[in-house]
């Protein structure tokens, strides 16, 4: 919290941060403080690790970019100043996830700790196009946070999701979009038709990953084979279920063999929760027919 007001000072002495600013920044710095210390203490971290050092300092620098656009509503905001915290902030992105996997200290913490201020980041550049652009810019920033209320009254919204490189480009493509269309280079009618694109993207992006997890919903529909494939012997399921600290996980021990059906067929098992998309628990079956009867 002392190196974030400390960057505060800093800009008061060289850019002049005026009062808005300054309540602004200070409410980020304590808000960031407690809600850091909060998951540190039930994390049972030992120590914070050199990755969360580096998000530590993106996050010092998202305070910066906070306060600035908070002043901007009052006068004109130094756009450079602006433009260049958030840039470097961007580019650390990249950084704090390769210190952790060199150094061997990811955690769920720093992720989700990447997650929150990369979140945090891309509203608050939302809110400082509001005014060239339109308030229909906020929706990129407030998408997340809509998807994790969502999920409070939709539990299966919080499953995991499998590895997406699409997922990471178009999530890093709206940061470079906000922070280009903030900077002024681009006439206005050409950064409101690239922030829309990021947006479609954006959109395309969570309803790709929401129809993955509605597929693979604990209580989703079971597909089942047609009447007349039968296997001769029914194989037996043993089922399992283990506490996590987010979520019940429930595995499912399949012991079958190969068995041929009564018209000549074959039952085949495989392993279940996939990523093909069938729900953990859920045996994944496929009934081969004889030739002919396709």
């Amino acid at each position: 919290m002392g190196l974030q007001l400390l960057v505060l000072v800093v800009l008061c002495r060289a850019v002049g941060l005026g009062t808005a600013g300054w309540l602004t920044g200070a409410v980020f710095a304590v808000g960031s403080w407690a809600v850091l210390t909060l998951a540190l203490r039930r994390s049972w971290t030992g120590s914070f690790g050199p990755a969360n050092r580096v998000t530590l300092a993106r996050t010092i620098l998202v305070g910066g970019v906070t306060a600035l656009v908070a002043d901007s509503f009052d006068g004109r905001a130094p756009v450079r100043v602006l433009i260049a915290l958030a840039t470097v902030a961007l580019l650390l992105d990249a950084v704090d996830g390769q210190v952790a996997r060199r150094t061997g200290t990811a955690s769920p913490l720093g992720a989700r700790f990447d997650m929150e201020v990369d979140a945090f980041l891309i509203l608050v550049l939302c809110v400082y196009l509001v005014v060239p652009l339109g308030a229909w810019v906020l929706s990129i920033g407030l998408m997340r946070y809509a998807f994790v209320a969502a999920s409070w009254a939709l539990p299966w919204l919080g499953g995991d999701l499998p590895h997406s490189m699409a997922r990471k480009t178009v999530a890093a493509l709206q940061g470079i979009v906000l922070v280009v269309a903030g900077a002024g280079i681009m006439p206005r009618a050409s950064a409101a038709a690239a922030v829309a694109v990021a947006l479609a993207l954006l959109v395309w992006s969570f309803g790709r990953d929401v129809w993955w997890l509605w597929r693979v919903r604990p209580d989703g529909p079971v597909r089942r084979p047609p009447a007349h494939y039968v296997p001769a012997c029914r194989p037996r399921y043993t089922t399992s279920t283990r506490k996590t600290s987010t979520r019940f996980v429930t595995t499912t021990k399949i012991s079958a063999r190969r068995q041929r059906l009564s018209r000549g067929g074959r039952c085949t098992s495989t392993v279940p929760g996939s990523r093909a998309g069938r729900a953990p628990g859920r045996p994944a079956v496929r009934w081969t027919p004889r030739r002919g009867e396709e």
